[in-house]
């Protein structure tokens, strides 16, 4: 009785048997590993930014107005995708930009990750009123429109990147705590669970070393397809001009500066829009292949 929370952790043979089961129907998705090398060259490309890009994404060159991309008429190979209305050079404040979507997505994903599993788990462990108090209040959050609901805690707040990522993270996290407190109803009356009752394990031990990591599955694949939730609705915001301000290089600022250069100057909207696409179907995708391999439901024998 007193090794029963033992149990839970599996001996270094059946980890690397798990991560080789993962890995075995994660690839079965090609789509999902598209995505998961697009991820990871994202990320290199964040971190390696300043190494990366060619000119510095804040400095303005007057000679070199909405330059168009070096392939048009007029372009230049010294701005290969071209310049804004301001003579910044496209490209590096792309480059620079994915530093922010991939910050924006982990800031936003573990405020709202690790608050909605603490309540999801005091909900779903104590029950009776306590759970009802909780979800009756995420219900309410979930009522509104998520991203009507992140523009008025900005607006609230005040516009800039820290309140806007603050208001995403708020309107996330109801998700995580009805999945959390949902994954907890189905685990908290089992077997191994009652075993470290009775051996005498407390109330925080069950809830976070027994039950949590049985919990974690599903979480791990709504935080993925959050993160790209979260660089969507940053973005939004930036284009609102409620998120990240001038000349900050994120994606939904660029597309905000760019809005009345639509008709003629093609590349400063359709550049940064592509981006935010493609990052966040990438993100998607890769949260599709991790739902196939971590739902035991979704398996093929």
């Amino acid at each position: 009785m007193a090794d029963a929370t033992a149990t839970n952790t599996p001996a270094p043979g059946t980890r690397r048997q798990m991560l080789a089961e993962f890995w075995f129907y994660f690839r079965e998705n090609r789509g999902a590993v598209y995505g998961m090398w697009f991820f990871i060259a994202l990320v290199i490309m964040a971190i390696l930014a300043p190494l990366l890009a060619p000119h510095d994404p804040i400095i303005q060159d007057r000679s070199a107005l909405l330059v168009p991309p070096f392939w048009e008429d007029g372009g230049t190979t010294n701005y290969l995708l071209g310049t804004d209305a301001v003579g910044r050079d496209i490209l590096s404040r792309l480059i620079f930009g994915a530093r922010y979507s991939l910050f924006i997505g982990i800031v936003v994903v573990t405020i709202s990750l690790v608050g909605g599993i603490v309540i999801g788990l005091v909900a779903g462990f104590f029950g009776g009123w306590i759970d009802m108090v909780i979800m009756r209040v995420m219900d309410v959050i979930l009522a509104f429109p998520s991203l009507l609901l992140a523009l008025v805690l900005v607006a609230v707040l005040g516009p800039g990147l820290t309140n806007a990522m603050i208001a995403i993270a708020i309107v996330s996290q109801p998700h995580f705590a009805r999945l959390t407190r949902a994954a907890v109803l189905g685990e908290k009356n089992r077997e191994y669970v009652m075993a470290a009752r009775v051996a005498g394990a407390g109330k925080m031990r069950l809830m976070f070393r027994t039950i949590l990591p049985n919990c974690l599955a599903p979480l791990i694949v709504q935080a993925t397809l959050s993160f790209s939730g979260a660089i969507l609705d940053a973005a939004a915001l930036g284009f609102l001009g409620m998120g990240a301000q001038p000349p900050t290089p994120e994606w939904g600022t660029m597309l905000a500066e760019a809005r009345e250069f639509i008709l003629r100057a093609w590349w400063v909207v359709t550049l940064p829009g592509l981006a935010i696409l493609v990052t966040v179907l990438a993100i998607n995708l890769m949260g599709d292949g991790l739902r196939d391999a971590l739902d035991p439901k979704l398996k093929r024998s």
